[in-house]
């Protein structure tokens, strides 16, 4: 069995998949049937108590688990997403998945912002087979928001009410609990969740597995070819003969043979993905678009991530993949820089995204712009900013105790049983760190770090790195972030197969008619 962590996922054999759940508080199971764009077809795709048979996917109230025959599911369905949910905050949820009774994965969820559904796995069609990953995609807004995420709402009457029990498990298999009374569906938030990430990333993974089977080609070619060259002077001999010369010629033809059927593959594959992008760039969110979409003509859509560039290899093609992630930032960005003028287009490209991606709630932007590097866009951003941009560094920690508060308001909240969705979608930037920043400043900022998803808060932090910093409190607030390089050369590293991609981060358009177009908030 594999313990997964958030993205991974493992390929499946095709046999039948049993999914539970485990918890400190009673879980209910549910699942839904979803289509290419992650949305059910019709109520023969919602799996819940009261309907709980569909094709190739059956809910078993007694064992309160999710099964799954993949090959009686829908031809023309995509996933099964497998989901939890809880009537209160559930705490931390182990997920579990055997096939054909034999445990296969576990994936360990601790939610963070008051979460009561969840998607804990997706297993997904690639290619002829079918794929496990591991999720915990979270939805504050309970089942009924989740169900509405993905088209399901009009199909069920009520929260599905086949629960888990906290504390009966034998042998890793729930045991049947009684459940409590459903309440009435939550207030769903205007937000509704577009999936474009997922699929960015499903790209960026049938991307990263193609490189790995191209790089992997190649050093087995190199390989061979140098076992065979040595064998063929190994004998001092026949160094120097005719046939020395054939059998160094035939071993250079099969290493070149070998190395341009694995390109040609690689490129087919570069191709067919290249086609997948474009077909994705027409219909994404602004937020996770290319400056060419035509998202950025229509009225803002909600998105599930942003877009910071493209990852590119050189010596494996043309192929460039959209590097993207989650909002809000459950990490913070760090853009690693010597200056902040320097990266002025980078961080006017991140603050567009950012504003585009959560049209149905108010978008509260923070701006520390110590050396004024930001001047020429901030104007743009005035209806949306908390206040003025702080340049005086007198005025940075009143600025950020402000949203220290903030964020343990909303804690007390979330520890009492009174957590609501955040109404608003902070965005902090704070440029020219740690300079002119006073010492509690790093541990305002790690305070927020840890509470950032209560309060809906996005931080971008601009300066250089400083992982190994003599200040520990600098030192992990930097480890705790993702880092983007600005210098060439400098790679990054995709979480499948550890291959190296370079990464161009996306500019700010410099064109002012362009500028004020693309940093409308809606």
């Amino acid at each position: 069995m594999k313990l997964l962590q958030a993205g991974q996922n493992i390929p499946l054999a095709g046999g039948v998949a049993r999914f539970q759940v485990n918890g400190a508080v009673p879980l209910t199971v549910s699942a839904l049937v979803v289509a290419d764009d992650l949305r059910v077809g019709s109520a023969a795709d919602v799996l819940v108590s009261e309907r709980p048979t569909g094709p190739g996917v059956r809910i078993e109230e007694a064992a309160a688990a999710v099964v799954v025959t993949p090959a009686e599911v829908r031809a023309d369905a995509q996933a099964v997403l497998l989901v939890v949910s809880a009537h209160s905050g559930p705490g931390v949820i182990t997920a579990g998945l055997s096939e054909n009774d034999t445990p296969v994965a576990e994936f360990v969820i601790t939610p963070q912002a008051g979460e009561t559904a969840l998607i804990c796995f997706e297993l997904y069609r690639r290619g002829t087979g079918w794929k496990l990953r591991a999720l915990g995609q979270g939805y504050a807004g309970g089942i009924s928001e989740l169900l509405r995420t993905h088209g399901a709402q009009d199909y069920v009457t009520a929260a599905p009410p086949v629960a888990a029990s906290a504390a009966t498990v034998v042998d890793g298999t729930a045991t049947a609990a009684a459940a409590p009374p459903s309440p009435p569906p939550a207030e769903i938030p205007p937000m509704e969740v577009g999936h474009g990430l997922e699929r960015l990333w499903m790209i960026f993974e049938d991307a990263a597995r193609s490189a790995a089977a191209l790089e992997s080609a190649r050093s087995y070619a190199a390989e061979r070819l140098d076992q065979e060259l040595s064998a063929a002077v190994s004998d001092p001999a026949t160094r120097n003969t005719p046939a020395a010369d054939a059998a160094r010629a035939a071993a250079q033809r099969r290493c070149d043979e070998l190395t341009a059927t694995a390109e040609d593959r690689h490129r087919a594959d570069s191709t067919q993905l290249q086609r997948e992008l474009a077909e994705a760039d027409a219909v994404l969110p602004a937020a996770l678009a290319s400056w060419n979409s035509p998202a950025w003509d229509r009225p803002a859509a909600p998105a599930d991530g942003i877009r910071l560039g493209e990852l590119y290899a050189l010596d494996r093609g043309a192929l460039r993949i959209p590097y993207c992630v989650p909002v809000p930032l459950n990490r913070p960005l760090w853009v690693d820089t010597e200056s902040s003028v320097a990266v002025a287009p980078v961080i006017g490209a991140l603050l567009a995204r950012l504003l585009r991606a959560a049209p149905g709630r108010r978008t509260v932007v923070d701006v520390i712009d110590l050396t004024g590097a930001f001047t020429g866009f901030t104007g743009m951003l005035a209806p949306l900013l908390a206040g003025p941009p702080i340049t005086d560094h007198s005025d940075i920690s009143p600025r950020l105790q402000q949203l220290v508060d903030a964020a343990e308001l909303a804690e007390m909240a979330y520890n009492s049983g009174q957590a609501v969705p955040p109404a608003e979608h902070r965005i902090l930037l704070a440029a020219d760190f740690p300079h002119g920043y006073q010492s509690m400043d790093a541990q305002r900022l790690a305070m927020l770090l840890a509470r950032a998803d209560l309060i809906g808060l996005s931080t971008v932090i601009v300066g250089a790195n400083e992982s190994d910093s003599n200040d520990s409190t600098v030192a992990a607030l930097s480890r705790a972030c993702r880092h983007l390089p600005t210098v060439s050369g400098t790679p990054l590293f995709d979480p499948w197969t550890n291959n190296a991609w370079q990464l161009d981060l996306d500019l700010l358009p410099q064109e002012p008619e362009r500028q004020a177009r693309i940093l409308r908030a809606s």
